[in-house]
C-alpha cells in the first residue's frame, strides 16, 4: 500500500499537485468550522451561525459548476488564482466588519463561497496527464481522498489554534492566506498551464445531461446534509461539556476515521462495478451516523466521531470513479465541480437545520439531521440503481488525457479495478 502511495508520489509533478491542492482548498475545508467559531464568538447565536455558514455553502454550489465549466473552456490559470484571491478578499471582509452589519457579513461569504476556486476538480482533470496507466490513476484517486481527510483532520485543528493563540478573526485570515499559496503553487505548475480539455458537445445543460451523474448528485447531496449538520451539533456538544477544545477534537477524530478507512480502502484492489460497490459503502457509512444521536461522555463520543468517519473517504473515492464514468465528454472539471456543489447544498442545509434543531430540540437533535442524512443517501441510490448501471459514455482505460494534445482519449476506466 505504502509503495503503490510512494510510487505515485514520486512521478514528476504529482507531490506538487497534490500538496498544492489541498492547501489551496483549507479555506474551502475549514470555512464552516471557521465562520461557525467566529459568530459565536461575535455573540451571534447557533442560528446565524449556520445561516452564515449555510450561505457561504450555497454561494459555493453555485460558483463551483460555473467556474468549472470556465476552467474546461479557458484553462485552469486563467480561472483558478483570480478566483482564490477573490475568495480570500470575501473572508478578510468578513474578518474585519464582523456582524455589525449583517447585510455586510452575508455579502462576504458570498463573494467568498462563489469564487471559490475548483481545485479539488481541477487535480481529478490533471491526474491521467502526470500518472501513466489506469491503476495508477485509480490509486491516485483513492490518495487524493486519503489526503483530503489529512486536510479536514488537520484543518480543524489548526482553525482551533489559530483561534486559542489570536482569535477567530486572524484565523479566518491566516488559513485564507494559505489557500492564495496553495491555488498559486497549483497554477504555476507545467500540467496545469498545458492541460486543455477534450472537445465538447455544445449543451446548455453541460455535464448535467447525464442521468447517472444526476443520481449520484442527488446521493452525495444529503452526505453533505449530514456532515454539514456535524459541523453545528459538535459546536452545541462542546458547550455542554464546557470546553471549546472538544469541538477541535470531535472533528479531528472524524477526519482521522476517514482517514484510516481510507488507507485501508486504497490497500486493495476491488472487484465489480463501482457503482454496485457505492452502495454498500454509504450504507455503511449511514450506519455510522446514526449512533452519534447518543451523545454520551467525551472519551466515548470522540470514539463514535471516528468510527462515523470511516467510510467517507471510500466513499468519496468510489464517487471519483463513478462521476468519470459518467460525465459527458469535455466535461471532467465541470462534473467533479459539481459534485463538490452537492457537498456545498447538502452541508448548507445541514448547517441550516442543524441550528434550530439544537435550540429548539437538543444536541441529540443535531446530530439526528446526520443520521437521517446518511439514511437519505443510501435511498436515493437504492432507488436509481438502473439509471448509474448504465454508464453515459463507454470508460476507456487511460492512455492518455484530457491535456494530451496527442490524440489522447478522455479519462475513464474500465470496471472490476481498485476505485
Amino acid at each position: 500500500m505504502a509503495a503503490g502511495y510512494l510510487n505515485i508520489l514520486r512521478a514528476r509533478h504529482a507531490a506538487r499537485l497534490l500538496t498544492g491542492t489541498l492547501v489551496g482548498r483549507l479555506p474551502n475545508g475549514t470555512a464552516h468550522i471557521a465562520i461557525v467559531l467566529f459568530t459565536r464568538a461575535e455573540g451571534g447565536s447557533y442560528t446565524l451561525a449556520g445561516a452564515l455558514a449555510a450561505a457561504y455553502g450555497l454561494a459555493t454550489a453555485v460558483g463551483q459548476p460555473l467556474l468549472g465549466r470556465a476552467v474546461d473552456l479557458y484553462g485552469q490559470p486563467r480561472v483558478q488564482f483570480p478566483a482564490a484571491v477573490v475568495s480570500a478578499l470575501g473572508m478578510s471582509l468578513l474578518a474585519f466588519t464582523g456582524l455589525s452589519s449583517l447585510p455586510l457579513a452575508y455579502l462576504a461569504v458570498i463573494v467568498a463561497g462563489v469564487a471559490t476556486p475548483p481545485l479539488e476538480g481541477g487535480l481529478r482533470a490533471l491526474w491521467p496527464s502526470v500518472l501513466k496507466g489506469e491503476g495508477q490513476v485509480h490509486r491516485a484517486y483513492a490518495m487524493d481522498a486519503v489526503a483530503q481527510e489529512i486536510m479536514f483532520t488537520v484543518g480543524p485543528l489548526l482553525v482551533t489554534v489559530l483561534v486559542s493563540l489570536w482569535s477567530p478573526a486572524a484565523a479566518l485570515l491566516v488559513i485564507n492566506a494559505i489557500g492564495v499559496l496553495g491555488a498559486l503553487s497549483v497554477v504555476l505548475s507545467e500540467p496545469s498551464r498545458t492541460w486543455r480539455s477534450a472537445p465538447r458537445e455544445a449543451h446548455w445543460l453541460g455535464a448535467l445531461r447525464s442521468p447517472g451523474l444526476l443520481a449520484l448528485l442527488g446521493t452525495f447531496f444529503f452526505v453533505g446534509l449530514a456532515l454539514g449538520s456535524i459541523t453545528v451539533a459538535g459546536v452545541a456538544y462542546a458547550d455542554d461539556h464546557g470546553r471549546e477544545s472538544v469541538y477541535g477534537w470531535l472533528m479531528a477524530a472524524l477526519g482521522l476515521g476517514a482517514l484510516i478507512g481510507g488507507l485501508a480502502y486504497g490497500a486493495r484492489q476491488w472487484a465489480g462495478v463501482p457503482e454496485r460497490r457505492l452502495r454498500y459503502i454509504v450504507g455503511l457509512l449511514a450506519l455510522g451516523y446514526l449512533p452519534l444521536t447518543l451523545t454520551p461522555s467525551v472519551p466515548v463520543m470522540t470514539a463514535l466521531a471516528a468510527l462515523a468517519g470511516v467510510f467517507l473517504a471510500p466513499a468519496i473515492a468510489c464517487s471519483f470513479i463513478v462521476v468519470d464514468r459518467h460525465a459527458p465528454r469535455g466535461t471532467v472539471t465541470e462534473a467533479f465541480s459539481w459534485l463538490v456543489t452537492t457537498f456545498g447544498v447538502g452541508a448548507a442545509a445541514g448547517t441550516a437545520v442543524a441550528g434550530p434543531a439544537v435550540e429548539l430540540g437538543s444536541t441529540a437533535w443535531s446530530f439526528a439531521v446526520a443520521g437521517a442524512g446518511g439514511v437519505a443517501a443510501l435511498v436515493v441510490l437504492l432507488s436509481t440503481g438502473r439509471v448509474l448501471a448504465a454508464p453515459s459514455r463507454t470508460p476507456a482505460v487511460v492512455t492518455g488525457s484530457e491535456n494530451d494534445r496527442n490524440g489522447a482519449v478522455e479519462p475513464g476506466f474500465s470496471s472490476g479495478h481498485k476505485a
